[in-house]
Order: structure tokens, then sequence, then C-alpha cells
């Protein structure tokens, strides 16, 4: 991606393993190169099993939410330059009551 860990060949097989967390991949090659790239590059956030990391703004992967999309082309975006999420202050306090205060 932009910070040149990864090259096309390993984010499109992290993508296929992210999209196998929830049942949305059928190429196993792919997805078990990814299980070792995902483990050495993502799971120090995402967790190894893909099911995140609330105070790192790490999201669950297994649950089948895809906020930018789950389609692998909307994956590889999100592995190539990241996603800097941001969220408007008033929508945060929103939300966050929402959740009773967590």
């Amino acid at each position: 991606g932009l910070d040149q860990v990864l090259d096309q060949k390993q984010m499109s097989d992290t993508a296929e393993f992210v999209l196998s967390l929830s049942g949305k991949s059928t190429a196993q090659e792919a997805v078990t190169r990814g299980t070792a790239i995902f483990a050495e590059n993502c799971a120090v956030c995402h967790g190894e099993t893909g099911t995140g990391n609330q105070e790192l703004g790490a999201p669950n992967l297994t649950d089948a939410i895809c906020l930018y999309g789950g389609a692998k082309e909307d994956v590889i975006q999100s592995i190539a330059p990241g996603r800097g999420g941001i969220m408007p202050q008033w929508l945060a306090v929103y939300v966050h009551g929402l959740g009773g205060g967590k």
C-alpha cells in the first residue's frame, strides 16, 4: 500500500483472508497465504481472530458489517491507504449515548 509494507498480491491475499472471516471468500489458497500476512501485519490491532479492538478503533472483521463496502476491491482499498474514518463530534456524542456510555 502507501507505506510499501505489502505489495499488491499480498494485499489481495490479505483481503481474501479478511473476507473469509465473514464467510465471503472461497479462494482457499489466497486465504491461506493471507492468514500469515494478517497475523504479521494486522492482528496487532484487529486481534488474532479479527474480532477487532474498540480502544484502538480497529473494527471487528468477523461480523460482516462493512462500513466502506464488502467487495474485495473495497477491502483492498481499506488495506492500501487505510481508512481514517472521522466521526463529527456531535455524532460521536450521540452514538456514545446510544451505547449506554460505552
